[in-house]
């Protein structure tokens, strides 16, 4: 058998083998870096798209918006800067749309449409600042008698059915002092129903029997008194309801409510992965220029805030009269709502110092409504007597307080006042300072008496037992 010599590798040939060698690696991670950069482009470009945007903006409509809100930092979204959206609840019905009269007449009264161009049942300013790591939420009811811009003064819920998104900005910017308005998000009623349900309902206190019957609009309202979770007709039903004395800053005050729920419950680190899921699941209903990246960012955001760290204001304002306006209208009190925006939107006036009426936010001039959810009625009459003793004269009791037994007090700076709500607290000894507009709408503070004032408002009438 013949033996096959091997030749050993010359000098030469080693150098070949070396650099042979050294192409291959650096080929292998060339390769391995093309995959990789290509999965990152990929995920950049999934990131950075807009897959919920329903309408296309022109240059100059993409312009009025911010360009950047978020960047990825070690691969998790976060918000670069305080961003303001615009988020608006839309329901059409199709009696509103166009050749409606033509359509056989179940359809004719049906019931909503998909589109998301008709009037804004619900309009928020939502202010997510990551500096401070506080949200807060401007509601603006939709009665609300503005200018729209080339349009003259309507109320404010026409002017997504005029102009949509853009327009809805531009108006709220210009009530607002001209705040910047970086993102908007819209969704219908098929779509929040959709919504809740996705999110596995939502646990609330309905705070009196709700029901209301409209064939016109095949709107049925149903709903009993009482803690509840909430799917997705349910929560619609809570949320459309505005048939009593209050109306439409009723129906605010309820999505308020509502939307402190969906934060607290539903908004949790946990849930963040899982939002472009959720989303998919309304896509038909929903119309926002988010990116992906920025809706990750934003739910990454309000998942980690505290409920002290959420402020909920209503537009200030007072109901028309039959003698000024055929129509009813929410008359907005624009020297009190720069104020809030000057206070918690951060934007600048001219005439800012016009606008802090100090006199305003004296004890003596605060309003201040007490309510009881303990059912001890000596113990509410310690709170008014105590309240006017330190000067705040105009306090008055609430009848009809809440039904739902707190265990903490709650002292509601209605109007977005915090530094007197603090005071007022100071003054009780007890309770939980809240920036919301869920309380009395004819006060500027509402304290709801809880379980903890029992034993402050025994300490406090011992303290008042003459001494012997």
């Amino acid at each position: 058998m013949s033996s096959i010599k091997v030749r050993k590798p010359e000098k030469k040939d080693k150098q070949k083998s070396k650099i042979s060698t050294k192409f291959r690696t650096f080929l292998f991670f060339m390769v391995l870096a093309l995959i990789s950069g290509g999965v990152g482009a990929a995920i950049a470009v999934m990131l950075n798209s807009k897959p919920f945007q329903q309408q296309s903006l022109s240059g100059t409509e993409t312009e009025a918006f911010k360009s950047d809100i978020a960047a990825a930092t070690m691969g998790i979204p976060e918000l670069t800067s305080p961003v303001n959206i615009l988020v608006m609840g839309t329901i059409v019905l199709t009696s509103d749309l166009p050749g409606a009269e033509n359509l056989p007449k179940p359809e004719y009264l049906a019931q909503t449409s998909s589109s998301l161009d008709g009037q804004s049942d619900a309009m928020i300013l939502v202010r997510l600042d990551p500096s401070t790591q506080k949200i807060t939420a401007l509601s603006i009811p939709r009665d609300s008698r503005v200018e729209i811009p080339g349009y003259g003064m309507q109320k404010i819920n026409a002017a997504n059915y005029i102009g949509g998104a853009v327009l809805s900005a531009q108006t709220v910017s210009n009530l607002t002092g001209n705040i910047q308005i970086d993102r908007y998000l819209r969704v219908n009623v098929e779509g929040f129903g959709q919504l809740i349900d996705a999110l596995g309902g939502v646990e609330i206190y309905v705070p009196k029997r709700m029901k209301y019957q409209d064939d016109s609009q095949r709107l049925y309202i149903n709903l009993n008194q009482g803690q509840q979770l909430l799917d997705g007709n349910k929560a619609i039903q809570y949320m459309r309801y505005r048939h009593d004395e209050l109306g439409d800053i009723g129906r605010v005050q309820r999505q308020q409510a509502f939307f402190r729920a969906i934060i607290v419950q539903k908004l949790k680190l946990e849930t963040v992965p899982r939002i472009p899921d959720i989303l998919a699941v309304v896509k038909q209903n929903l119309d926002t220029n988010m990116s992906v990246q920025e809706l990750l960012a934003i739910a990454s955001f309000v998942s980690k805030i505290d409920r002290k760290d959420t402020k909920m204001l209503l537009t200030p304002g007072r109901f028309s009269t039959s003698e000024e306006y055929p129509l009813s209208y929410w008359i907005v009190d624009e020297r009190r709502l720069a104020y809030l925006m000057q206070e918690h939107f951060n934007v600048l006036y001219a005439d800012a110092a016009l606008l802090n009426n100090q006199d305003e936010f004296a004890p003596q001039n605060l309003r201040i409504a007490v309510q009881d959810t303990t059912y001890y009625p000596d113990r509410i009459k310690v709170a008014t007597n105590t309240l006017i003793k330190a000067g705040y004269n105009q306090t008055f009791v609430d009848r009809e307080p809440p039904t739902l037994i707190l265990e903490k007090t709650q002292i509601i700076a209605q109007n977005g006042d915090r530094a007197s709500a603090e005071k007022v607290r100071d003054t009780l000894g007890v309770g939980e300072v809240i920036l919301e507009a869920t309380g009395l709408l004819d006060s500027d503070i509402t304290i709801r008496l809880g379980k903890d004032w029992i034993d402050t408002s025994k300490l406090i009438l011992v303290n008042q037992q003459p001494k012997s």
